[in-house]
């Protein structure tokens, strides 16, 4: 196993026994434990979720948090939910992913110069994480992505993350411009010394369901990634 993946699989064994937000533990184990009627008979999760994907990615997703019932419940982000249709039908047509569904940790589906993480790590109660769980999960945001020394492409699906992204930049070693540019669906901004930051609608179906994120729009977010790898 390369080196850079078993720090990231060191850093995921790591995460996933993390009890910082005490809001957030004992909501997320209440919904493993109740379930959801059409899971009934699965196992959920229930604990924090790491990243996935390429290792030696250049390209990095980051999401809000994982979903009650999708990634809390499967244990891989994006994963077993609208969302995560969305999100890999787009990767697959890109050409970052070998197929176009998510559905389990074991459905067989690799990314390829890929990665994709979230703000946050575990499922916030109505999606909606505090200031202070958004800050605790930083720590480990900021750990994850300094792992990726060929990191050429950031996206970032939601303006949290967005916001979240540019906060941690000088962490990072990366200047953010000033005053902070707007958040736009595909929006471009170049970070000093570090990769450039894709700024995208989430997948959400507040957003898919609303027509205010098309496939076509997703597609552009994708191609402008592939765009920046390719220079």
């Amino acid at each position: 196993m390369a080196e850079g993946d078993q720090t990231l699989t060191d850093l995921a064994a790591a995460l996933v026994e993390c009890r910082k937000c005490e809001r957030l533990v004992s909501w997320r184990k209440k919904v493993a434990a109740e379930k959801k009627e059409a899971y009934r008979e699965e196992t959920y999760w229930g604990r924090p979720v790491p990243g996935f994907g390429d290792p030696e990615a250049r390209l990095v997703l980051v999401g809000l948090a994982p979903a009650a019932h999708g990634a809390n419940r499967t244990g891989r982000m994006f994963t077993g939910d609208r969302s995560g249709d969305w999100l890999y039908r787009a990767l697959h047509r890109a050409g970052f992913a070998n197929q176009a569904s998510s559905t389990a940790r074991d459905d067989g589906l690799k990314l390829r110069d890929c990665w994709v993480t979230g703000s946050l790590r575990c499922a916030p109660p109505q999606n909606r994480p505090l200031p202070t769980e958004t800050a605790n999960c930083s720590e480990w945001l900021v750990d994850e992505l300094g792992l990726f020394e060929g990191l050429r492409v950031l996206v970032a699906l939601g303006g949290l993350s967005y916001t979240n992204l540019l906060r941690l930049a000088p962490r990072l070693g990366w200047s953010a411009p000033r005053p902070r540019p707007a958040f736009g669906h595909a929006a471009v901004t170049a970070l000093g010394n570090g990769p450039v930051l894709v700024s995208s609608y989430h997948p959400s179906q507040l957003n898919t369901f609303t027509g205010r994120l098309t496939e076509a729009m997703f597609d552009r977010v994708f191609a402008l990634a592939r765009q920046f790898l390719e220079e």
